[in-house]
């Protein structure tokens, strides 16, 4: 048997049984994997049931345009749709989303355009109403709206819903799953509870999204939407798609968090997982001590991780938002770990030393002599001797300089490293190469002010 296209390998997905990341989680906890969908994500279900629909309907025809707003993954369902159907496709994307996103969409052929985040859904720069705009300007275009087309949460009713019912022999008592144009957790959790109306639907949001404000008290908070990072989740409009007469309560999750569970999945169960996956099994933990160990749970993954490698898999990016703690030595100082050690020696005159912290921009400079560190200029303990007497800068080094600075091995904790600078002004690492490098104290405040 074989498929007669790639649509048609969409759906039935695996159930996987959460391990290592579950240890303090009473519950029996599946995760429903959607980046085996061969678009790497849940969205392939939904773009293709809203292509169907269209055609069925009479409003896409030969030679159509496809034109939709997406932060990436249903404009890949789309693409696979459009290529075996022979439809062009344009994507709208906000520049929030990554590079890999825009890259995979030009791969397969889909046109991409870049529209600012930080405006509201009706600036006519938004790729909302970019979107709406190309629809208005594109002969025998057809634009889908998977935030208000409701041949999206119908979707899930129709696959999703039965598959994590029939994979769970009807067993599974919670439903957690991040929630973007709602399709995902309304589809599914229509179907579940018409199964069994006692299964507990959770919706993941993110801090910046008006979902759970408006799920608990009927208000749509402006006050609510600000900038966020995590992509796939949570709106600053409220999708038809979203029933949230279905959902039973929605939890917050935090960029941070979201990114750090992600990573951690990762390492622990081999899921390579999207960003907003992490934010959906977060969003479970935070809420681990309403579960008993005969519930089953199942909280459903995104997407692939294949999206992210830029960004939430990247220790820079990670580290620019704060986002990664610093735990050894060597972490400290990864922004400047290039630059050369300065220093001085025993013999220097004093004046030539102070020339060179100035010139670096340094408070402290290691005193070396024969690849050892014999003591150190501290521009705090020099400032009052020089005020008294200017004549000191004519000094040696050798006689105004402090102790030697402690030394500790990249691999030395953060904490080993905080303690030995208790007594000094500085500490001096060795790397893996046995190159010498500073750690300063403003390094160590910069740490911990992440």
């Amino acid at each position: 048997m074989w498929y007669k296209n790639i649509l048609e390998a969409i759906g039935n997905t695996p159930m996987i049984q959460l391990n290592k990341v579950v240890e303090d989680i009473p519950a029996t906890v599946l995760a429903k994997v959607e980046y085996f969908n061969p678009g790497q994500s849940v969205k392939d279900r939904m773009a293709l049931k809203m292509i169907e629909d269209a055609e069925a309907a009479g409003l896409l025809k030969p030679g159509s345009t496809i034109i939709e707003g997406t932060s990436g993954n249903t404009g890949m369902g789309l693409a696979l749709a459009a290529i075996v159907k022979g439809y062009r496709l344009i994507c709208t994307m906000n520049d929030k989303q990554s590079k890999e996103k825009m890259d995979i969409l030009r791969a397969v052929g889909a046109e991409v355009i870049v529209c600012p985040t930080n405006v509201g859904p009706e600036h006519p720069d938004s790729y909302y109403s970019v979107a709406k705009r190309l629809n208005k300007e594109i002969p025998n275009s057809y634009y889908p709206n998977q935030y208000d087309n409701l041949s999206n949460w119908k979707a899930h009713y129709e696959t999703t819903g039965p598959e994590i019912w029939e994979q769970t022999e009807g067993k599974i008592t919670h439903f957690v799953v991040g929630v973007g144009t709602g399709g995902t957790i309304s589809g599914v959790g229509k179907y579940l509870k018409e199964k069994n109306p006692n299964i507990k639907i959770w919706g993941i949001d993110t801090y910046g999204s008006v979902f759970k404000k408006y799920k608990e008290t009927g208000i749509f908070d402006e006050n609510e939407i600000y900038s966020y990072i995590t992509e796939g989740i949570g709106e600053d409009i409220l999708p038809a798609n979203v029933d949230f007469d279905t959902i039973d309560h929605f939890e917050k999750v935090t960029d941070k968090d979201g990114a750090l569970m992600t990573r951690e999945i990762a390492k622990k169960e081999g899921l390579f997982l999207g960003y907003s996956c992490g934010s959906a099994f977060q969003g479970l933990r935070q809420m681990k001590d309403q579960l008993t160990k005969d519930d089953v749970v199942v909280v459903l993954f995104h997407d692939h991780g294949s999206r992210y490698v830029g960004k939430v898999y990247n220790d820079d990016w990670m580290r620019e938002r704060g986002f990664l703690t610093p735990t050894r030595a060597i972490n400290l100082i990864e922004g400047h770990l290039n630059l050369p050690l300065v220093t001085a020696h025993p013999h220097d005159r004093l004046s030539t030393a102070l020339n060179n912290m100035t010139k670096h921009g340094i408070s402290q400079i290691p005193v070396m002599e024969n690849d050892r560190c014999v003591g150190v200029l501290d521009e705090a303990s020099l400032f009052s001797s020089i005020i008294a007497d200017t004549s000191t800068t004519l000094k040696r080094v050798d006689e105004v300089m402090g102790a030697a600075l402690p030394q500790v091995e990249g691999n030395a904790t953060v904490e080993e490293v905080a303690e030995k600078m208790k007594s000094a002004p500085a500490v001096l690492m060795s790397d893996h190469h046995g190159k010498l490098h500073i750690i300063t104290k403003q390094d160590l405040i910069a740490s911990i002010r992440k």
